[in-house]
């Protein structure tokens, strides 16, 4: 737990916090359940057939306990606010982009009139492109300013994979515009000598809240001149900041704002969410300030088969003599091996790293028997592989020259996988919006997709499989995350204090709790008034007694 990071004397000096769950039931995602006429784009791959090929075995039809088919939908234009650059346009354009969709032009408007803005969408439904145009826009009218730096953009990721695709986003749709743009990544990753020049000239910063809290907050002198002509803050994938890691991240940008104040900017907010409820309520909790929902989504859609798939019973036994399942993870490793076989491009997602590696051998090697060349176009991608590994693999999937990739939720995020055709899903992932996320990877290119949940032998996969409704016919879950709790905000008040000496006047922008906190923390010797001012009283760093993740890995 994230308690067990707080500065020593923290725990003592809070009150005791009793915790209720909080439920939220809203209705489906339209992007998922889509009622609109079938008559979207031309799907490349049958995914009917592919599936149909991989029931054709022995005993394999009766695994099939459900399929459901989500119908495409065709997408609608709309152009982009007359504010926007001409040589961005050119620029998209010449990326292949001739029209915005109704909902990229919408955001790019409110991102002008200078309001913060949630764009909630289907995977591939342009949500990158949507805060970028203005964004690029803005800092290449930056550029043009006779004295310092000009605008500047900051993106936040929850993960150094997304970061990495993203900036080389930038970068190929940028390229048009010259030097006006320069963006570049900031994270664990960056070598040293790299990061004085990020400091002082990249005007689109790309990092993960982690490097946020602990790297540039505490050294804002030295970021000075980029928080001072910060005009945009982009938050992607924001669904993913919920439960203790989303109340942290709240905190940390609320000390990014506080310092934004002391150097004279005021920084939009662009929050891209998929598959998640109430996205603007949880922006709003997540950022503290006012924001556009745009849920509406008008990019098409390509034909989507999602089948539920319950692996055979062995001649095993478990407890009391309960028959046994066949594992997930086998049975996903077959499946993987038989839609390479088939030339099909796809992703199995599992959820441990052993997992992941795992069926990427097993599939490697039956794959071997079959023709040795196809062995080597199956791999496996998890947390844990140096950034040049990553990258390679990254790159392998986005060329074609990997057929089949068995990865853990390090690959669930928005990473531009464009032209997969089929997504294998080991395992309930836990939430609806997670499964509607992971079996949105295939179809990026408007394609039709294949989707398959393989049960494991528990309890709730096993539900779930039989009773398709749970899944189909409810809601996505809320994002929830609670800000003012006390055992997070309480290591923010003493990072911020560390960053610049607190005042009566900064306890607003933290929430209604900081006031009451202020005198157990002084109680504790970790703050100390002087004047009309708190001061953090520790010879080490604040920031670096807090694990924002709560003890879990990126």
């Amino acid at each position: 737990m994230a308690f067990n990071h707080l500065p020593a004397g923290v725990h003592d000096a809070l009150v005791p916090l009793s915790v209720t769950p909080v439920t939220h039931s809203v209705p489906m995602a339209k992007n998922h359940r889509s009622d609109r006429s079938p008559t979207g784009p031309v799907s490349r791959v049958d995914p009917g057939a592919v599936l149909g090929r991989l029931a054709s075995g022995p005993s394999r039809a009766s695994r099939i306990t459900h399929t459901e088919h989500v119908p495409p939908r065709a997408g609608r234009h709309a152009v982009w606010p007359d504010r926007i650059r001409a040589e961005v346009i050119a620029a998209v354009q010449g990326a292949g982009i001739e029209h915005p969709w109704a909902h990229q032009a919408r955001a790019a408007e409110h991102a002008l009139d200078g309001e913060s803005v949630v764009v909630a969408t289907g995977t591939a439904s342009g949500k990158s492109l949507a805060y970028l145009v203005p964004v690029l826009s803005t800092l290449l009218d930056g550029s043009e300013a006779p004295n310092g730096r000009g605008a500047t953009t900051l993106y936040l990721s929850p993960t150094k994979a997304l970061a990495a695709d993203q900036c080389r986003s930038v970068k190929e749709l940028s390229h048009p515009l010259g030097n006006s743009v320069r963006p570049a990544v900031y994270d664990g990753d960056t070598p040293f000598e790299e990061r004085e020049w990020i400091r002082q000239y990249a005007n689109y910063v790309l990092t993960n809240p982690d490097m946020l809290h602990r790297g540039i907050l505490p050294s804002h002198p030295r970021w000075s001149s980029f928080l001072k002509a910060l005009k945009y803050v982009v938050v992607d994938e924001c669904h993913t900041y919920r439960g203790v890691f989303g109340s942290h991240v709240a905190q940390v940008l609320r000390r990014l704002r506080r310092l934004c104040a002391r150097y004279g900017s005021s920084p939009v907010f662009l929050l891209a969410s998929a598959t998640a409820a109430e996205p603007a309520v949880a922006a709003r909790r997540l950022t503290g300030l006012p924001v556009v929902e745009i849920a509406d989504d008008a990019s098409p859609r390509g034909e989507l088969v999602f089948a539920l798939w319950e692996p055979p019973l062995t001649e095993l036994q478990g407890e009391k003599g309960a028959p046994v399942r066949r594992t997930a993870t086998a049975e996903t490793a077959d499946l993987l091996t038989d839609l390479a076989v088939q030339g099909i491009r796809s992703v199995a997602f599992v959820r441990s790293r052993r997992g992941a590696e795992l069926i990427s051998v097993i599939a490697q090697e039956r794959l071997a028997e079959v023709d040795r060349s196809l062995a080597g176009r199956v791999a496996a991608y998890r947390g844990g592989y140096l950034p040049e590994e990553r990258r390679a693999l990254e790159q392998a999937l986005h060329s074609g020259e990997l057929l089949g990739l068995s990865a853990t939720t390090a690959l669930e995020l928005g990473i531009d996988v464009s032209g997969l055709d089929a997504v294998l899903i080991s395992g309930y992932p836990g939430t609806r919006a997670s499964l509607w996320q992971q079996a949105g990877r295939a179809g990026r290119s408007g394609q039709g997709a294949l989707a398959v949940l393989v049960a494991r032998d528990d309890p709730l996969d096993t539900y779930l499989v039989h009773h398709p409704e749970a899944l189909f016919d409810r809601p996505v879950e809320s994002t929830v995350l609670d800000p003012d709790n006390p055992y997070v905000l309480a290591p923010h008040l003493c990072a911020a204090a560390a960053e610049v000496p607190l005042t009566e006047e900064d306890l607003v922008l933290f929430g209604p709790e900081a006031e009451g906190l202020l005198p157990q923390l002084e109680a504790a010797k970790l703050l100390r008034r002087r004047t009309r001012a708190w001061h953090w009283t520790r010879r080490e760093r604040a920031a670096d007694l807090t694990d924002i993740r709560g003890g879990s890995s990126a």
